[in-house]
Order: structure tokens, then sequence, then C-alpha cells
């Protein structure tokens, strides 16, 4: 297994650059005075120590001759380590050595001063990730001065709020939607009423038609109440909160669908945990979220199929499993069934198998509660659909053994 390098931070190149800055600029500081040291001392040495230096008066020729003698001078005495090699070359060490003390010292504080200085980019960063479309409400409201980091959080607080806005357009628009559109429903049924209703014979055709229109109009009536049922998850609106089993909200939804399990021939088993799955939350949502991973799980199930039902306590949460058998699925397909209008295979709008909107209304109501949706295409053919609920830390209390005082 190689080495793992770290992370390449901002934090990282920052400490970098400062120590290659200042290693830098040290090094071109430790050579500068070794050439100012260098040249006093060759001065020296040419003109000799306390010499006052040649006559101006003197020829050329007799001053080009003193020089060569000192050179030769100067470098019989450094060929044989004298005093004037010792002192530079023990000052360069040393000198070496500060600069290296110095870098990682530079390096160190580097460190310090990068952090401190992307300290309000982290808090950004961590607020930034707490916040979701459940809670688009929350701001960053950094303090400090009016400075290039300040400037970002404002920009960040400013996509929130329109984030936000345009969020709750979004679910009014679907709830007022829904609910305007209801009246008209209403009227077309009553129209059908009563033109069925009349004394007169009714051609065949017209109760033919009619009885079309009904289920038409009660498909379309079933998409209205989806489409209120998901603005009021993702709203976060919970009616009716309380502690609830997931075991006693499953064993209801399958006796409502008795006659639907018993048409499709299917065999349903379901397997209770040993600690009861109790959850806190809106009950006709969690009846709803039930009720449509069942319903799903009988309507897109091949007639004589199986339907196996597991609820329970997985450490802190509480779970509901529902597998069905059937053909391999795609498990790409799969992970998109919980996005509104979303269907596998050829399956459209308009089928009698739903709309696509029963799989994104489970996974709404789970997010509005705390939980999470896993769909899952199993390997031998059918689907395994698991909702995870956090658990709710009242339970059912005990009944009382017989004898004992009230």
């Amino acid at each position: 297994m190689g080495l793992r390098l770290p992370r390449r931070t901002v934090r990282l190149r920052l400490t970098a650059m400062y120590g290659a800055l200042f290693l830098f600029t040290g090094a071109l500081l430790l050579l500068i005075a070794d050439g100012l040291f260098v040249s006093e001392q060759s001065v020296a040495a040419i003109t000799g120590p306390g010499q006052p230096g040649l006559p101006v008066q003197q020829s050329a020729l007799a001053r080009a001759q003193a020089t060569i003698q000192q050179l030769r001078a100067e470098l019989a005495n450094q060929g044989n380590n004298g005093p004037g090699h010792v002192v530079p070359h023990q000052l360069v060490i040393a000198s070496v050595i500060a600069l290296g003390i110095m870098t990682a010292v530079a390096v160190v504080l580097g460190w310090l001063l990068a952090g401190r200085m992307l300290r309000p980019l982290r808090k950004m960063t961590a607020a930034t990730r707490r916040i979701s479309a459940d809670s688009l409400d929350e701001r960053l409201g950094m303090p400090g001065p009016s400075d290039e980091l300040k400037d970002l959080a404002d920009t960040i607080d400013g996509l929130l709020e329109r984030l936000e806005g345009a969020f709750a357009a979004q679910r009014r628009f679907a709830a007022n939607a829904s609910h305007e559109l209801r009246t008209p429903l209403t009227t077309m049924r009553a129209w059908l009423d009563v033109a069925v209703a009349k004394p007169e014979p009714v051609p065949p055709q017209t109760i033919a038609l009619a009885g079309r229109l009904r289920t038409e109009l009660d498909r379309v009536d079933g998409l209205l109440e989806g489409f209120l049922v998901l603005a009021r998850a993702q709203h976060g609106a919970l009616p009716g909160r309380g502690v609830f089993t997931l075991d006693d909200i499953a064993s209801a939804a399958l006796a409502a669908r008795a006659d639907g399990i018993a048409a499709r021939h299917l065999t349903v088993r379901q397997v209770t945990g040993s600690d009861a799955a109790w959850v806190e939350g809106s009950q006709p949502l969690l009846s709803r979220m039930v009720e449509n991973v069942l319903e799903n799980a009988i309507t897109h199930n091949t007639v004589g199929g199986w339907i196996h039902v597991a609820t329970g306590a997985d450490g802190p949460a509480a779970r509901i499993v529902v597998e069905t058998g059937g053909e391999v699925l795609d498990q790409r397909q799969v992970a998109e069934l919980a996005q509104p209008f979303r269907r596998l295979g050829a399956d459209r709008i308009g089928s009698d198998k739903g709309a696509g909107l029963g799989l994104s209304i489970v996974a709404a109501i789970a997010s509005a509660h705390g939980g999470t949706l896993g769909l899952q295409a199993r390997a031998e053919g059918g689907l395994r659909v698991s909702i995870g609920l956090p658990l709710a830390i009242r339970h059912s209390p005990r009944p009382l053994p017989e004898g004992a005082p009230a």
C-alpha cells in the first residue's frame, strides 16, 4: 500500500508559500551578506591592515606589481587554512543553520496564521453544509469587518434567501393548484350523476362513457391528492403528531389491502422485530408513507408473487423493509424512482399503475420526519424498499400485572 499524501488544502498551500518565501528571502540576504564580507576581506588583503594604500603618484606598473604580490600572499594564506579562511567558513555554516531554524519557525507561524485567516471560511462551509431544503431560513450571519470574506458570506445569505423564496413559491403553487383543480372535478362528477340519473332511458353508450369518465376523474383526483401530500411533506407540515409503531401502521395498511392482495394471489409475510419500531410524527403522513410502499409492492408485482414486510428497531432508527419478487431491475433506474413521475420500463402516466408519485411521496414524508429512503434492486429479481426513521424516545406503557395498585 503506497504512502497516502495529505490533501492539498488552501491552508497547506499558504503555509508552503510562506515557508518558501521566507527561505528565498533568507538565502538572498545570506548571499548578499556573504558577498559584502568577501569584498571587505579582499580589500583588506590588497591594501593590508594599517596600510594607507599605494600613493597616487606611483606609476601604474608599480601599483599592478604590488597588487599581484598581495593576491599571491592571500592565496597562499588561504591554501594553508589560515585564519582568513576559517572565519568566513564558520560564518557561512552558522548562517545556514540559523536560516534553517528560522525557516522552520516561519513554517509553523505560517501554518497558525493561515488557520486563523481561513477560520471564517471553515465556519461558512460548516454552516452551508447544515442548511438543506428544509432549513433554508437559516443564514450565515458572518460578523467582522467588511472585507472579502464578509462579502462572500453576505452573497451566500442572499442566495439562500432567493432559494427560500423559490422553494416556498413552488410549494404554495402545488398546494393552491391542487385545491383549485378540485372544484371543477367535483362539478364534472355532479354533471355526470345528473346526466345518468334522468328519468328517461339513458343510452348504454352514455352509461359506459360516464363510467370511463368517473374512472379518469378518480385518477386525476388521486393525482391531486398526491400533489397535496407531497407539498405538505416538503413544506414540513406534520398534522396529527404523536408516537406510533411502524408495526401497527404496516398491519393496518395490509388489512386495508386484503382484497387487492387476494385478487393477485400474493403471499404476504410480516415479521416484527423483538423491539417495537416506535416513531414520532404525523400519523396521517406516516400511514400514507407505508400505504404507498405496500401499494407499490402490490401493483408492481407478478400474479402469484410474494411480499415480505419486516419492521423493528435498528440501533437508533426504526426501520420498515418491504421486499417483493419479480423480474430483475436496473439499479440505475431504481435509484431514480424517488423522483416525481419516474417509472420503470415502458410504464407511462395514464396507465393503470399510477402516475409515478408514490415513492416520491414516500421520500418526502421520510425526509420530513428526519428519515431516509433506500431503494435497491434485488439480484434475484424484484425490489427492496427500506425506510429508516429516528426511533422515538417515548415507548408504549407496559400493562400493569394483575393485583398491582393503579
